[in-house]
């Protein structure tokens, strides 16, 4: 439901948002407590529901979305522990093991959200009961209380701590969503991916290590990939710090825009595997909770891209397009084109009704190091890790030339295993297609020569080596981290 609206919100389809309608019409037929109580994660269907229906509300303007809401709250607030509650506690005796995998410390963002959209101050009242603050208390204060949790709905909590800080002004849950990303990246792989079989890890570990042969789980990716992306995308409108904008662009192009697509019959990607022996294969579960997930995020690439204040525009991803708004009056739209990532150089052309005074900040990723920028023609710094800033008066037929050089650079798995690196070309992956492990050095895989557009070969003691991006692989084996001699 969230998706549907999202995707009505984006193109105007009549269609989506008559199914939206209809949907929640029909949904508020079946509200009952039964449906909690034998249901093994009612927190987690409950958030769920919320989320759809406060989106149903903003984006696709369904005049019944609080009042469905508030009857599905009375019911489900009979059936939801009164506090936050982590996996493995038991909280309904006599029931197994599996019924205490709930996930009721997730419920604040989207019960906050509801609340600034207008539902209630109820909303705002169960956001903060509903905090897990004995976790991020331990977070704010610079703890690692990530490991051994489970990866997905922690890193989503994490969404909750930023709305905290959005409601309630709270810096405590600020400094804890900011320290958790930190111990999150800590522990990523080269991919931005992070969580083997859907735990997380203690920094400093080698867990993350002994996972390229111990699982081919890696990383849930599309709701790895979601709530990643929400998480850097508060941080990054709080902070205005690009390096979250540089982590949302890795997990982009090396985890959710190279899964399998979803299928009519319910077959969804799951799992990104990181194994040395890894493979693309749809999840044996038919509609699983990543089918929904992978929705939102294609719903949600156009508000990644962009962002805006009143001093001007943020352009975060290179993508091309075309964002358009209001600065003091005058019209104006900026419009990017490239062949980014696979090609260097970036073109902004800028369209105003009339001669405007504001900002454009471009990303310039950390890894870009030597990055040049010019505005018609004329020079402008352009540091790696910042956004660069150009401000001036805007005319239409302004244009700003972008070179990131795309240098190769070897990422290792983790300190300890300094031999054990990855490939990388600007913010993208390259993967070894390869059925045995290679004998090659550092030398050999800096050297890789481009061979067509999403291509590149690699030669080792044993002869070339095919190596591919994340997007471009369907069903070859292929692994991520090579040892180098």
């Amino acid at each position: 439901m969230s998706a549907l609206a999202r995707g009505h919100a984006i193109t105007g389809s009549k269609a989506a948002r008559d199914k939206v309608l209809r949907l929640n019409r029909l949904y508020a037929q079946t509200i009952d407590g039964q449906f909690y109580e034998n249901n093994r994660f009612p927190a987690y269907c409950y958030d769920k529901l919320v989320c759809g229906l406060i989106d149903s509300h903003k984006y696709a303007g369904d005049p019944d979305a609080f009042a469905i809401l508030e009857k599905t709250t009375n019911v489900a607030m009979q059936h939801l522990p009164q506090h936050a509650i982590e996996h493995g506690q038991v909280w309904r005796p006599g029931k197994d093991e599996s019924f205490t995998w709930d996930e009721s410390y997730t419920m604040p963002e989207n019960l906050f959200l509801a609340y600034q959209r207008g539902a209630g101050e109820r909303y705002r009242a169960l956001g903060v009961q509903y905090l897990n603050d004995v976790f991020f208390d331990r977070l704010a204060a610079g703890q690692n209380d990530l490991a051994g949790r489970h990866a997905y709905s922690h890193v989503n909590s994490l969404c909750s701590a930023m709305q905290a800080y959005l409601t309630l002004g709270s810096e405590k849950h600020l400094q804890a969503a900011k320290n958790g990303f930190d111990m999150l990246a800590a522990q990523s792989f080269a991919t931005g991916g992070w969580g083997p079989d859907e735990i997380l890890r203690a920094t400093g570990s080698p867990d993350v290590y002994d996972s390229l042969t111990k699982t081919h789980s890696s990383f849930e990716t599309p709701c790895g990939a979601y709530a990643h992306f929400k998480l850097t995308r508060y941080l990054l409108r709080v902070t205005r710090d690009s390096r979250y904008g540089d982590s949302m662009e890795r997990v982009m192009y090396n985890t959710i825009l190279g899964v399998k697509p979803l299928e009519a019959d319910g077959r969804a990607f799951y799992y990104s595997d990181y194994n040395f022996k890894g493979r693309k294969v749809y999840s044996s579960h038919r509609w699983p909770c990543c089918s929904g997930t992978m929705t939102q995020v294609a719903a949600d690439y156009r508000i990644n891209t962009y962002f805006r204040d009143g001093r001007g525009v943020y352009v975060n991803l290179y993508i091309p397009s075309t964002v358009r708004w209001m600065q003091d009056g005058a019209q104006v739209a900026l419009t990017q084109e490239s062949e980014y990532p696979y090609d260097s150089h970036l073109q902004f052309e800028v369209k105003a009704s009339r001669a405007a005074e504001f900002a454009v900040n471009l990303r310039i990723p950390a890894w870009a190091v030597g990055a040049s920028l010019s505005v018609n023609g004329k020079r402008e710094a352009a540091e790696a890790g910042s956004f660069a800033r150009v401000r001036r008066q805007w005319k239409t037929g302004d244009r700003i030339d972008l070179e990131l050089p795309m240098t190769a650079r070897l990422e290792a798995v983790d300190p300890q295993h300094p031999d054990t690196v990855a490939l990388l070309i600007g913010p993208v992956v390259l993967f070894a297609i390869t059925d045995t492990e290679p004998k090659v050095t550092r030398a050999q895989l800096l050297a890789a020569k481009r061979t067509g557009p999403q291509s590149w070969q690699v030669e080792t003691v044993g002869g070339a080596m095919k190596m591919l991006p994340f997007t471009a692989i369907w069903e070859e084996q292929y692994s991520t981290y090579l040892r180098v001699t």
